[in-house]
C-alpha cells in the first residue's frame, strides 16, 4: 500500500498526526515499511539496550478482547516492550518506544500504546530470563487517523526558575503532543539553570517519563545532557 505523505512527514507533523488507533484495516504492512521499522527498531535496541521486537500477523494476544471490551479490532501486528530488568527499564522502554511510534507515523502508519487489554501470556516473542515485557504497542492501518487529546493548559505543566528561553517553550509544545497513560498528562516540567527535570506520577509513570523526554528532546532540539 502506497502512502506518499510518508516522505515528507518530519518529526514535529507526525507528533501532531499521530493519535492513538485501536481498530485496524486487514492489510498487511508492505515489507519495504517492515524493513524501515526492523532497522528502527535494530538502532533503538542497540542504543537503549533493550530487545523490542515487531511481530507481525499474530492476532491471538487480542482475540478475547474483542467481545469483551470491544476496544480493538484487527490487531494483528504489534510491537513488543522487553529489556533487561533494572531501574530504568521502563523509562527506557518509553523514550524508544515512542521513537518507533513516530517512526511508524512517518510511514503512514498507525499506532495505540496498550498497557492493560491484552493477553500477555498469548503475546509471541522472546524474553530471556532476566528480562521482563512492560507493554506493547499496537501497529497498524487503522480504521481511522484517531482524534487529538485534550490538554490541561501548558503553562500549568511546568517553571522557570531562571529566564524562559526559546528552546525551552518548544520543548513543552512538543511534550503536549505526546501520550501518556489515559491522557491525563499527570507530569510537571521544572527549568533550572538550563536543565529540565520531568516529575511523573500515577498509572505507568516511569514509562510516560520516557515519551515525555523524547518529545521534549525533539521540539527543543536538545540532547539528553539537558535533563536532570
Amino acid at each position: 500500500m502506497k502512502n506518499e505523505r510518508r516522505d515528507y512527514m518530519d518529526i514535529i507533523q507526525a507528533m501532531q498526526e499521530r493519535h492513538s488507533v485501536r481498530r485496524f484495516r486487514s492489510h498487511d504492512i508492505p515489507q519495504e515499511l517492515v524493513d524501515v521499522l526492523q532497522n528502527e527498531i535494530y538502532k533503538c535496541n542497540q542504543e537503549g539496550q533493550l530487545h523490542i521486537q515487531l511481530i507481525l500477523q499474530e492476532p491471538g494476544a487480542f482475540r478475547q478482547f474483542f467481545v469483551h471490551y470491544g476496544r480493538f479490532k484487527n490487531v494483528q501486528n504489534y510491537i513488543v516492550l522487553v529489556g533487561r530488568r533494572n531501574d530504568s527499564l521502563e523509562e527506557r522502554l518509553g523514550y524508544y518506544g515512542e521513537r518507533i511510534v513516530l517512526k511508524a507515523q512517518q510511514l503512514g502508519l498507525n499506532t495505540c500504546w496498550v498497557g492493560a487489554t491484552y493477553s500477555s501470556k498469548k503475546v509471541v516473542c522472546q524474553i530471556d530470563h532476566d528480562e521482563q515485557m512492560i507493554c506493547i504497542i499496537a501497529i497498524g492501518y487503522g480504521d481511522n487517523q484517531g482524534k487529538p487529546h485534550k490538554n490541561k493548559p501548558m503553562e500549568s505543566l511546568y517553571q522557570c526558575i531562571d529566564e524562559k528561553p526559546d528552546w525551552f517553550l518548544l520543548g513543552m509544545e512538543a511534550m503536549m503532543l505526546a501520550p501518556t497513560a489515559m491522557n491525563q498528562q499527570k507530569f510537571f516540567v521544572t527549568l533550572k539553570n538550563n536543565k529540565v527535570e520531568i516529575m511523573t506520577q500515577g498509572s505507568y509513570a516511569n514509562i510516560n517519563r520516557g515519551i515525555l523526554k523524547y518529545h521534549f528532546e525533539q521540539g527543543a532540539h536538545k540532547t539528553k545532557e539537558i535533563w536532570l
